[in-house]
């Protein structure tokens, strides 16, 4: 005889009160039979007794009836168990996850070739600290924008997963996640076990290091200052903006300028101000760092600002300032940047070293980035090379370019009819312990090159490639002093390394010549 199984691996109980009461009819006994005497009535018919029909009621009508004496529906948070971020995938169709808004854009609208819309994003935090963008465009923008409030714990389900574009990505994740308007997003009431904004902080006194590149810092500062609030008028759109600047200070003992935009000049700023004789602690997620003013700080779209923040890098800021921060000289670190430049940047990094020093140890920048300084000449740029690439004028992301005219912005989410072009190029550098690969961005490149690359691109086309290659071979056998970080990227499952220009100088001679006798008195000291 051969068995057969039956594998179920979804099953639901409809009703609670359907199954008591098949239960409850298999347990129901059937009263005795009482056998009694057959009375012998001659002629006489007994009346036939009609009894109704047995309705036959199908398992949705019996639901339904039943439906009165069960328990209210429970809500998304009890039904289905919570998957932790790191566990989705693009794969996954019935997921629900508990996350915290640890960021909020502004809700922007946009016009493409299609038509005009709207779109805004959250960042979102599970309690294993996992974090993911969620992005949601027209209806479902429209729907969830005054739902997700920034802070706040949530149940989201019935969203979709793809994989994140690297090069636009804001949040360590490989994904991204996208919501519809059939989305579900419930609040979930009294939920602490997830952390709030996650801080990777960043003392003041090490902010050179990230001039000139595209990683968003966050840090923690005692305000010195607050100033009153001005409008700017933007070059992009003539739109005129709010802005105020803060000074804060930390524990290294320098000080930093950050400009406050929009909300956040306007309302928090505001704020500041009122408070600002009783020196509050700020944490700031999210900064750019600029070279105005030598090091400078200002918010994004998506910056936020805590104001003495529950964190113990603010209370311990806080003691350290009540204590003796108040009674210190804290310094300008743009002033003293600013110096270094002009200086060929000897005052401020200690830590030059020769090319052998990195190249030498290929796993060099494996854990995270390292920085350093170093003198080295510019040997060979490749004329074959993609030197640039077509970016947005608003922000300066990658375009494509769309079916008939114009250029699509994924980052602003509108067509343009022009584009501008940015260096992304690699440059042969030596020194006297070998050579290795830069890769060099826009901002520096135009330094090194001489020209923008839109100008660059007419000279080839306009006067030919002689002119062209002509122009980088000026460019070569130069030295400059490059502020440069090491990092890992993998190509073809090949681990490599990287090295990026942070920030370059041409070589001040009268500089530099005291750096070395500096440096020799130290050796024969």
């Amino acid at each position: 005889m051969t068995s057969k199984f039956l594998v179920v691996i979804k099953c639901e109980l409809v009703c609670q009160a359907l199954d008591a009461e098949i239960n409850g009819e298999a347990k129901k006994e059937e009263p005795p039979i009482v056998l009694k005497p057959k009375d012998e009535c001659v002629g006489v018919t007994p009346p036939l007794a009609m009894k109704p029909k047995q309705e036959v009621k199908s398992a949705s009508q019996i639901v339904n009836e039943q439906r009165g004496n069960t328990a209210p529906v429970k809500p998304l948070s009890m039904t289905k168990r919570v998957h932790p971020l790191i566990t989705l995938n693009p794969y996954q169709g019935n997921w629900v996850i508990k996350v915290r808004v640890t960021s909020k854009g502004n809700l922007r609208t946009y016009r493409n070739a299609r038509g005009e819309g709207c779109v805004f994003n959250v960042e979102l935090t599970d309690e294993d600290g996992t974090q993911i963008q969620a992005t949601m465009f027209n209806d479902a923008a429209k729907k969830f924008y005054p739902i997700f409030e920034l802070g706040k714990v949530y149940y989201v389900s019935k969203g979709s997963l793809r994989i994140a574009n690297k090069q636009f990505k804001t949040v360590q994740n490989d994904y991204e996640m996208s919501l519809n308007e059939n989305a579900i997003v419930e609040e979930a009431e009294g939920e602490t076990c997830i952390p709030q904004v996650q801080y990777n902080l960043v003392k003041i006194d090490q902010l050179g290091s990230y001039v000139g590149g595209r990683e968003l810092v966050d840090i923690v500062g005692v305000v010195q200052s607050v100033s009153p609030t001005l409008s700017v008028r933007r070059k992009i759109d003539n739109e005129t903006i709010p802005k105020r600047d803060i000074v804060v200070a930390d524990d290294s003992g320098k000080t930093v300028s950050i400009s406050l935009w929009n909300d956040l000049a306007t309302t928090t700023g505001q704020e500041l101000l009122n408070m600002a004789d009783s020196s509050p602690v700020v944490a700031i997620k999210s900064l750019k760092v600029s070279d105005f003013q030598g090091v400078s700080l200002s918010t994004v779209g998506k910056s936020t600002l805590a104001i003495n923040p529950d964190l113990h890098e603010a209370q311990n800021l806080k003691s350290w300032y009540d204590s003796e921060g108040k009674d210190t000289s804290l310094a300008p670190i743009g002033a003293e940047m600013g110096a270094a430049r002009a200086g060929g940047f000897k005052s401020t990094y200690s830590d030059r070293v020769f090319l052998s020093h990195i190249t030498s140890d290929p796993a060099m920048g494996q854990e995270k980035p390292v920085f350093f300084s170093l003198y080295a000449t510019i040997s060979h740029i490749k004329p074959d090379q993609n030197m640039w690439y077509r970016a947005c004028k608003t922000c300066n992301k990658k375009v494509t370019e769309t079916f008939g005219s114009g250029y699509w912005c994924e980052g602003c989410q509108k067509n343009d009819s022009e584009c501008s072009l940015r260096y992304i190029m690699v440059i042969k550098v030596s020194d006297p312990t070998g050579e290795a690969w830069f890769s060099v961005f826009n901002e520096h490149a135009e330094k090194i090159i001489g020209c923008s690359a839109d100008e660059l691109d007419r000279i080839r086309k306009e006067e030919g490639d002689d002119s062209y290659v002509l122009k980088l071979k000026e460019a070569t056998w130069v030295p400059h002093l490059f502020r440069v970080s090491v990092t890992q990227h993998e190509y073809n499952n090949e681990k490599r390394q990287r090295i990026t220009v942070r920030s370059e100088a041409p070589v001040e001679h009268a500089a530099e010549s005291k750096y070395l006798l500096e440096q020799i008195a130290k050796l024969t000291a």
